[in-house]
């Protein structure tokens, strides 16, 4: 073989072997899930005077979704329920990781002894820095008790017992890092844009975020037993400013996730 035809048949063999292998995943936010907290059965946080938690968190998961639908047309916006029905923890993940989606949202309204405690906090699967972290999530987990089959579900999970989520601490999300970030920015804009109480980002063990296999985060809009909270957020207006600022975050991260 003359040196010509070497250099012509190697340049052949590497654009073969480059054609051959994986192509780059395409890592721009395209599809999100909206998880609307409780449902059904189950009515989570009862305010003092008005609706559940389970209607307020649909409201605000709703709103937020026509927002993205409105603004970007070509993003898929999936619910893991849009009506007033009973959704198990897991199957709420699992609706998640079937779409293959790029950003996982769960959204609910909270609740404190003290009825003075106001104010979002934004959460990440992760070890529980305080007791009241914990408190939220135990009281969040408990959800699998409507769910007949839960210790076959979920290997065993007691959400009263602390062993549980002692085992759970040892689970690291690979996406902890990109879910921080957007937390961070929904916290930002409480601040900023509503100009209303934010009680920042923090870390538990929620059951919901647990299997999830892309940024995920679970929001707690403010304190249905807080008066003056629970009526903002049973409110329209307090409804959609509060869809906004996740609209606003949402529309930062997509931003910076498709940059690169």
């Amino acid at each position: 073989m003359t040196s010509y035809l070497r250099i012509t048949f190697c340049f052949a063999l590497c654009f073969a072997l480059a054609a051959a292998q994986p192509q780059k995943p395409d890592k721009k936010l395209l599809t999100v899930v909206l998880d609307a907290g409780h449902g059904g059965k189950d009515p989570g946080t009862l305010g003092r005077s008005y609706k559940h938690e389970k209607h307020i968190a649909l409201a605000i998961t709703l709103a937020l979704g026509k927002m993205i639908n409105k603004e970007f047309p070509a993003v898929k916006v999936i619910y893991t329920r849009k009506t007033d029905v009973f959704v198990e923890l897991d199957e709420r993940a699992a609706i998640a990781n079937r779409s293959k989606a790029d950003l996982f949202i769960s959204i609910h309204c909270n609740s404190s002894k003290n009825k003075s405690t106001a104010g979002t906090e934004t959460y990440v699967m992760g070890t529980h820095k305080t007791d009241d972290n914990l408190e939220v999530a135990m009281r969040e987990n408990a959800s699998i008790l409507q769910e007949s089959d839960y210790k076959k579900r979920y290997q065993n999970f007691d959400p009263n017992n602390m062993l549980s989520y002692i085992r759970m601490s040892n689970y690291q999300s690979a996406y902890q890092s990109q879910s921080l970030r957007f937390a961070q920015k929904i916290e930002t804009e409480i601040k900023t844009y509503a100009k209303r109480t934010s009680r920042g980002v923090k870390q538990s063990g929620f059951l919901v975020l647990w299997k999830t296999s892309m940024p995920s985060v679970l929001i707690e809009t403010g304190f249905l037993t807080n008066s003056a909270e629970e009526k903002y957020l049973n409110t329209v207006e307090g409804q959609s400013t509060v869809a906004t600022c996740f609209f606003r975050a949402f529309k930062s991260f997509k931003k910076e996730v498709d940059a690169k």
